[in-house]
């Protein structure tokens, strides 16, 4: 009887949870104390997520709207896009009289709103002198008493010829919706003012050619920067520590000289009565009358951003090949492997996180670099984050920067792709 009592309060105490010290069951008091300590760390880096959020994230999806948005066409002359809904743009001629009552209406009071040069700086980047036909229209229509001074088509083309061109009406119609494709084709430098894709004539087609440009030369300059950076990383790595420091001292101390000093620098070093072709000409390696060109073009541009961006491929190597083990390669020369078979077999893929780290951080800088090409490039060695801002300051098209910001954002982050399948991003080390 005794037995059975003892296995009875066995079999109870067995069945009741745990309990912490004081009485709550021990899983949630565990779940408790994880939820606490995850709240705490989530109160600790909470500043650093709305930096990230209203410094980067807000930013970006507001350069993504404005790549598309459209708004101004049909806010500015809301009856002229409804009324051209009907009008066919194959036909061939100008729409009929509605279409343009409807025009004057919405300038009138566009005029009144002081957004009709809105309207023609939006259109003029699809229409070129579009903005002198509504300026010019715009100082008559004012006086006009709509709806009683028609007919409003005679009295358009009278104030310039060009309303009767069905082209202008097709761009008109083509940009008229709220949301639009125009700036990301204009980025690819194709537009759609006839209603259809086509094409921008040559001497407006650049996008393109700058992305190119853009992509092949920071690709140049990650190749130099890994041809020069490898030895230095090396020798960093297998240097006494006294010795390493004082060459990474060096190699930092480009980090405390401003970039606009850095680059200003070899504006002067390479000019063509600069310092390196002085050089050359006192040497007798060069005539004063064949100097080398190296400032204003590509070869600037290689040069100074290889310098710049040195840095940023030697410290990702030195990181990895400091923590690769030298017994590694004795032990390969000990097994009958000669120095070039020790190095290629056993230290350099043991180096690939380092190159793969120092490749794609160089690569990305290169790639969104300005004042660099701007300073040294000229017009034959500007990238495309030139004419990023060109159309930002100068041009004020913002919806052509949103485009040209997204379709570089997307080539970095395929580029990110490819990388992560071919090298793997886990393999990156920075140090």
């Amino acid at each position: 009887k005794h037995s059975r009592v003892s296995s009875g309060m066995s079999d109870t105490t067995a069945n009741e949870p745990m309990r912490a010290a004081d009485g709550t069951p021990l899983k949630r008091s565990l779940a408790r104390a994880l939820r606490r300590q995850k709240l705490r760390a989530l109160g600790l880096i909470m500043p650093l997520l709305v930096f990230v959020i209203v410094g980067f994230v807000f930013p970006i999806g507001q350069m993504l709207m404005r790549s598309v948005e459209n708004s101004v066409v049909t806010d500015t002359i809301p009856l002229t896009v409804e009324a051209l809904r009907d009008w066919d743009d194959d036909s061939g001629v100008a729409p009929p009289e509605e279409v343009f009552a409807a025009l004057a209406a919405d300038l009138q009071i566009a005029d009144e709103a002081r957004t009709s040069m809105t309207l023609a700086r939006r259109l003029n980047f699809e229409y070129s002198g579009i903005t002198t036909l509504i300026r010019k229209a715009g100082r008559q229509v004012g006086d006009w008493d709509i709806p009683n001074d028609g007919p409003y088509r005679e009295k358009f083309i009278e104030i310039d010829d060009e309303w009767g061109d069905p082209a202008l009406w097709s761009a008109i119609q083509a940009y008229s919706g709220r949301y639009t494709s125009g700036y990301f084709l204009a980025a690819i430098d194709k537009t759609k003012v006839t209603g259809e894709i086509e094409s921008r004539p040559a001497n407006e087609s650049l996008h393109l050619m700058l992305f190119g440009r853009t992509a092949w030369v920071s690709a140049l300059i990650c190749f130099m920067t890994l041809l020069l950076g490898y030895p230095i990383a090396y020798l960093l790595s297998t240097l006494k520590a006294r010795h390493a420091n004082l060459l990474l001292i060096l190699v930092l101390l480009p980090f405390w000289t401003s970039l606009l000093v850095r680059t200003s620098a070899w504006k002067v070093l390479l000019q063509e009565q600069g310092v390196i072709n002085d050089i050359l000409v006192g040497i007798g390696l060069l005539a004063d009358d064949s100097r080398f060109q190296m400032i204003n073009n590509k070869l600037g541009v290689i040069i100074a951003m290889t310098h710049i961006l040195l840095p940023f491929m030697i410290l990702p190597l030195y990181s990895v090949m400091k923590t690769i083990p030298p017994s590694y390669v004795r032990a390969a020369k000990s097994l009958g492997a000669n120095d070039w078979t020790a190095f290629w077999r056993v230290y350099f893929p043991q180096s690939i996180p380092g190159i793969g780290a120092g490749a794609i951080l160089v690569f990305i800088l290169s790639v969104g670099y300005y004042i660099t090409p701007e300073l040294v490039g000229g017009p034959t060695g500007s990238f495309i984050s030139n004419r990023i801002a060109y159309q930002w300051s100068g041009a004020g098209n913002w919806g052509l920067v949103g485009a040209l910001g997204a379709i570089l954002l997307a080539a970095v982050l395929i580029l990110y792709w490819v990388y992560d399948k071919i090298v793997g991003i886990d393999n990156v080390k920075l140090g």
